[in-house]
């Protein structure tokens, strides 16, 4: 499957973006970064390089388009989605502006995944959020 998600970008590791098990599809941790520049949206470097700020809504808007992308790679939608654990590695800053973009992408309660957002100290690229994602696929979605 990995193969066919070029909307998405690569994974930073020897992993597939997604691997399906009977009717579940398990996505690899999904980070915010740009597939065609691999730049991370709304980073802001000095001029020796190193973070001094980001802009967490941008990143939220493109880690959830990157996660769209692996999932209609592999023959699922975003209704799909039944369970999302969420990364954030400043929880007091950023988990506000994360909550109100994820309302705008989730808006029906009854309809929306299972949620789990745990504040952590770092990712392994300089993100300020990632998502680990299990979807359910249609029926009719053949197997690879």
């Amino acid at each position: 499957m990995s193969d066919a998600v070029s909307a998405a970008p690569r994974p930073v590791g020897r992993y597939p973006h997604a691997r399906r098990v009977g009717d579940l599809l398990f996505l690899s941790g999904v980070g915010p970064r740009d597939a065609a520049s691999n730049a991370v949206p709304g980073n802001v470097h000095d001029a020796e390089g190193r973070l001094i700020a980001y802009d967490i809504e941008l990143q939220c808007r493109s880690v959830f388009a990157n996660v769209r992308a692996v999932l209609e790679a592999s023959g699922a939608s975003w209704d799909d989605l039944v369970d999302v654990t969420v990364y954030l590695t400043d929880m007091a800053r950023d988990f506000a502006a994360y909550n109100a973009v994820w309302a705008e992408y989730f808006p029906d309660i009854e309809r929306a995944p299972c949620r789990t957002t745990l504040g952590i100290t770092a990712l392994p690229t300089p993100i300020a959020i990632e998502l680990k994602c299990i979807a359910r696929l249609p029926t009719g979605v053949a197997e690879d």
